[in-house]
């Protein structure tokens, strides 16, 4: 039976993409009036003491061990253990918009939602699939993909990897998506997408050509009616090696392109930050013609995934990128150039390496220009190659499927880069010879 307020957000979206697009469970959340929204008011209004929310205080500061508050003395008692909102620090969510506006200045005159923070770019992508993923249904995805998508999609929601083989030989093979698309949109009336640059594991972003590409196919199957949903999973945002790689999200052209598009950027500082473990990701929504009360019932039925699970992102790790953020000045973005800067020096070793061995018969390095990864499409037997580099070499690298190995040649020191590629050709041919 429905929720009386899930109907409320169901009529609000009623209209809309997104509101076509709501999965079984996407239509049964709602947010309720109870313990946090009533905590959140209490917060608000109380004067003399606040008896909502279970946590234990002393005049109206929580107890802290302090063995605990000394790690982290640049924070307040409560911006370490106190309850963060469940859709995350409102200050946070803000500079973040602003961060997205700043990086994609194409979403200058596009109404956006305000991010949502999530505990990492897992589950956004996660709750996205709950929002709007049903059993049964596709969710096209290039392929070899990140492991994690299938581990959602398949074993989580029932639902299937629709798997495109994306990569040609020097970039996107914009035939393969455009067929997906296409038949998807024929057979259902109705598209989900997600689209991972740079791509892990290839460590492939679109060139400029291929953005626009890809925005002319989606826009052209929603102009003949085709609800579509576009997941843009921007874990390595920004991490750009080549003078020809787009510098946008596809986020920004895709948020105002036309009303039966839906888009979603998914992004954080995992990646971005060099924070990895810290697990702050977000969720931001954008589509041609939605209203801030639309938005609002979004984030409310996001808010409802979040409540359901994890109840609400850290506190402490918000409030100390909130912190790094306000206080970083202007070293921190040359402190995060000078990071970067070493990744990239890395893909170049790495690159130079590989081209060197072109053509060689059993290694083929797939299109990679960005992020963290490169991949090899095998001759042989990809996991028999990680266990021969593994046990025979000391190297290890990630067999992604029988024929593609995944190489972070973001963690592999200037030094042993060369040592490390050497290993991988030459455990390759000694598999071969026997």
């Amino acid at each position: 039976m429905e929720h009386e307020l899930a109907r409320e957000l169901n009529d609000i979206l009623r209209d809309t993409t997104p509101g076509a697009l709501l999965s079984g469970i996407g239509r049964r959340l709602y947010f309720p009036k109870g313990i946090i929204a009533q905590g959140a008011e209490a917060k608000q209004f109380s004067t003399l003491a606040n008896g909502t929310l279970g946590v234990a205080e002393k005049q109206k500061k929580p107890l802290i061990l302090r063995a605990l508050r000394e790690q982290i003395p640049g924070l307040s008692a409560g911006e370490i253990v106190s309850y963060a909102p469940t859709a995350g620090l409102p200050a946070l969510r803000e500079l973040w918009a602003g961060e997205i506006r700043r990086k994609n200045p194409s979403l200058e005159k596009a109404a956006i939602s305000l991010p949502v923070v999530t505990a990492g770019l897992t589950e956004g992508i996660s709750l996205l699939c709950d929002l709007f993923l049903d059993e049964g249904q596709t969710l096209i995805a290039a392929n070899p993909s990140w492991d994690n998508y299938p581990l959602i999609v398949e074993a989580r929601r029932g639902a299937r990897m629709g798997p495109v083989d994306m990569f040609g030989k020097d970039g996107i093979d914009l035939s393969a998506l455009r067929t997906a698309l296409t038949c998807e949109a024929e057979k259902t009336g109705s598209v989900r997408v997600i689209l991972n640059f740079p791509h892990n594991p290839t460590g492939y972003s679109p060139t400029r050509k291929e953005a626009g590409e890809i925005c002319a196919m989606i826009r052209e199957i929603a102009e003949k009616g085709c609800k579509t949903l576009v997941l843009c999973d921007d874990a390595y945002f920004g991490l750009r090696f080549e003078d020809d790689i787009e510098e946008q999200s596809l986020f920004a052209y895709l948020a105002d392109i036309h009303e039966n598009v839906f888009a979603v950027k998914i992004d954080g500082a995992t990646k971005e930050d060099f924070a990895w473990g810290m697990r702050c990701g977000f969720v931001t929504f954008g589509g041609k013609k939605l209203s801030a009360v639309h938005y609002d019932a979004l984030i409310k039925k996001t808010m409802a995934s979040i409540r359901s699970t994890i109840s609400c992102s850290s506190t402490v790790v918000q409030n100390l990128l909130l912190k790094m953020y306000s206080t970083g000045g202007d070293t921190l973005p040359a402190e995060k150039a000078a990071f970067r800067d070493i990744i990239e020096g890395r893909y170049k070793k790495a690159r130079a390496f590989v081209d060197a061995k072109k053509g060689h018969p059993l290694l083929r390095p797939m299109p990679f220009n960005s992020g963290y990864f490169m991949s090899f499409r095998c001759g042989i037997d990809a996991e028999a190659l990680r266990q021969k580099l593994l046990h025979g070499y000391g190297v290890g690298a990630i067999a992604i499927d029988p024929h593609t190995l995944r190489v972070a040649f973001s963690g592999l020191d200037d030094e042993c880069i060369n040592e490390v590629y050497t290993a991988i050709y030459r455990a390759a041919e000694e598999l071969a010879a026997n």
